[in-house]
């Protein structure tokens, strides 16, 4: 591992490794690592069981533990039900160690949510040091949620939405790797407000159809990075919203679902910011858009410093967008003089070809533009046999090299 490419990622798996061994090889040093089953608390892993009370218990022990690594086991061969919980730090180790072998999944009835908060069915809250990996499944049971998602029937004006499946909230140095997410009933991933995590060779699987299934979804949070993963879902394979800065990706196969995105931003006239956001080397197949930011009219902020690097694109709907008029259901979609301001975006080796004629489409805001926007080396040509694909700009400025569609639209 060399130093100059070492990230603090590097460095946390580095040391996690080291540790790891130093308990098990080194006489004297067995304290470095303390195990926790989750079949020693009660846990049965029958399918059918409620598991969730001998989780809570692990986890209580776990947490509290002033061990280097705190390991909570959730064993294989067994598949472990749990109803809504939320596993709350902070814990006392350096790092907390969640060893996914076996599989867990969601109750199979929206009644089985009744007297839980919905939002989310596992939750990570304020944890530091916390890693998740193994090759265990999560299985949301998302289906029963997807053509109804509310509970019961909620008076007028009542807001309800399907949880998400994965939930990190204020967790710092984290790590998820290894997993395979199945059919949630809203997003696969959530975080929030967490900073400097990785999520990586991560398998996010929901059918095309499938509503609201996005894959990772990152609002408020810093130095995230998300690394050779597949999502083949029914929403944006990832989003990334409001208050999130320095965010790489990398290596992601992503398809079906809407592609990668950036917002929305602004909704009902928010501030919204995002800025340093890295896309790169990621193939994204027959989606319903490629790379994409998307803003409401009448929001304010800005999305800048945004790049997009050697995507390859298959059959895939609207590849390059910036939709400063994004109003999805086209319904009460309202003019406004403020606008997100978007600056700074690059697409550079971009290839592939489009089910669309409408390749590239950068519409962007009548007051406010969009600025500085550069495309380098773009090759886009139909999917459609004999059919062309065109580019079309509504005040974006900015310049264009080596492109295909030619974006003459582009202004200075």
């Amino acid at each position: 591992m060399g130093l100059k490419n070492t990230t603090m990622f590097d460095i946390m798996e580095f040391v996690l490794t080291v540790l790891v061994i130093l308990s098990v090889a080194t006489p004297g040093l067995s304290s470095t690592t303390k195990t926790f089953n989750v079949l020693q608390y009660g846990a049965v892993g029958d399918k059918k069981t409620d598991d969730s009370p001998a989780f809570e218990k692990a986890w209580k022990d776990v947490c509290k533990s002033k061990s280097d690594i705190s390991q909570l086991v959730v064993p294989a061969g067994k598949t472990f039900l749990l109803k809504p919980i939320t596993f709350t730090g902070p814990c006392k180790s350096t790092y907390t160690y969640i060893q996914l072998l076996g599989n867990i999944v969601a109750p199979k009835t929206k009644s089985e949510y009744s007297g839980y908060h919905t939002n989310t069915w596992l939750g990570f809250s304020n944890i530091n040091g916390l890693i998740i990996k193994g090759k265990g499944i999560i299985d949301g049971r998302g289906s029963t949620w997807w053509q109804q998602p509310c509970l019961g029937n909620p008076s007028p004006g009542t807001k309800c939405r399907p949880p998400s499946a994965l939930t990190l909230n204020r967790c710092y140095r984290f790590q998820i790797k290894g997993l395979t997410h199945i059919n949630p009933a809203r997003s696969h991933i959530t975080l929030t407000s967490c900073k400097h995590g990785t999520l990586s060779n991560l398998r996010l699987i929901a059918p095309g159809t499938s509503p609201n299934t996005d894959g990772i979804d990152i609002s408020g949070s810093r130095n995230i990075q998300v690394h050779n993963s597949f999502i083949a879902t029914g929403d944006d394979c990832i989003a990334i919203s409001s208050g999130s800065s320095k965010i790489k990706i990398s290596g992601i196969t992503c398809g079906p679902g809407h592609g990668i995105s950036i917002g929305s931003l602004g909704t009902a006239g928010k501030v919204d910011t995002v800025e340093d956001v890295h896309v790169k080397n990621c193939t994204i197949t027959e989606t319903l858009t490629g790379v994409r930011i998307k803003t409401w009219q009448g929001g304010a902020g800005f999305a800048r410093r945004i790049s997009f690097e050697d995507i390859k694109f298959v059959r895939a709907n609207s590849p390059i967008i910036i939709d400063q008029y994004y109003c999805p259901n086209r319904f009460d979609c309202q003019n406004k003089t403020e606008a997100v301001k978007v600056s700074d975006v690059t697409y550079k080796g971009i290839v592939g070809t489009s089910l669309t004629e409408k390749a590239i489409n950068l519409s962007c805001d009548q007051n406010i533009g969009c600025s500085n926007i550069v495309l380098d080396n773009i090759d886009i040509t139909s999917a459609v046999p004999g059919k062309e694909v065109f580019s079309f700009c509504h005040n974006a400025h900015g310049r264009a090299i080596n492109t295909k569609p030619a974006v003459n639209c582009l202004l200075k």
